[in-house]
């Protein structure tokens, strides 16, 4: 199988320009069959605030309302999609912008109302990569904006991280999957106030414990369930990483014990 690597960049490194430019730097090295997932929650919140409309996060998952729905769909899927691709552009990589919506690649449900009631947020259904594979083997480059759609005409926001890992975990039945989760720290750490303090291997059962205890919360919890759920089906490796790193593999390399029921 042809290798394809699958980076999905968030937190800071999306909104602030010298991490951007240093992570599409070390993208555009990255030899051979390649994605770029991003996120943009940052950017978004700023907006929104702006123009009057509160963020609502349970847990680091959005709670999307329609006024807030409007208001990912013009950011993710316009003002930082297009930046990246024309960035790549610049740097002799033909990109093209997508969403879950485009070439009817992610469909999705609204997610049901439980305890919480998040919205318009969708939940992955379906993967269709037939068109989104011309595209790879016709060396175009995919940015993917995290969008999806319902297949009746609305648009839904969808995590990054879980379209990172529904299309590696997709892929994978075509390629030998990479999947690189990159933001603005070294990797997961041991203790959330020291950047050094980076957990080199981790397993499910040890992510499972340091949740428990809280060392592992918000943001980095969805992270880390979409990561161990596309290894337990069928992608090679999940690094989560920075920047700086990502051209030498260095960060949190995640793994699950066969042992582990997951």
């Amino acid at each position: 199988m042809e290798r394809l690597s699958i980076i999905k960049v968030g937190g800071k490194v999306v909104e602030e320009k010298n991490s951007l430019d240093q992570l599409l730097n070390n993208f555009s090295e990255i030899r051979g069959n390649k994605i770029l997932v991003h996120g943009g929650g940052r950017l978004a919140t700023a907006i929104a605030t702006k123009l009057g409309i509160e963020t609502k996060m349970i847990d680091g998952r959005r709670i999307t309302d329609s006024a807030m729905l409007e208001v990912v769909t013009m950011v993710y899927g316009g003002l930082v999609n297009k930046n990246i691709v024309a960035t790549l552009q610049s740097k002799n990589i033909n990109a093209v912008g997508l969403t879950g919506a485009d070439l009817n690649m992610i469909e999705a449900v609204k997610r049901p109302v439980k305890e919480i009631d998040y919205g318009f947020v969708g939940d992955v259904v379906r993967v269709n990569t037939a068109e989104l594979r011309v595209l790879i083997d016709s060396g175009v480059v995919p940015v993917i904006a995290p969008l999806t759609h319902d297949g009746k005409g609305n648009i839904l926001n969808t995590n990054a991280d879980t379209i990172a890992s529904e299309l590696a975990i997709e892929l994978s039945n075509f390629f030998e999957v990479n999947l690189y989760y990159c933001f603005e720290k070294k990797g997961v750490l041991l203790n959330p106030d020291d950047d050094d303090s980076v957990i080199p291997e981790l397993s499910y059962a040890q992510f499972k414990e340091l949740q428990g205890t809280g060392q592992i919360s918000e943001g980095m919890i969805p992270k880390l369930d979409n990561s161990f759920m596309a290894i337990a089906k069928g992608v090679k490796q999940v690094l989560i990483t920075n920047p700086s790193q990502i051209m030498m593999a260095q960060g949190t390399r995640l793994f699950i014990n066969k042992q582990c029921d997951f």
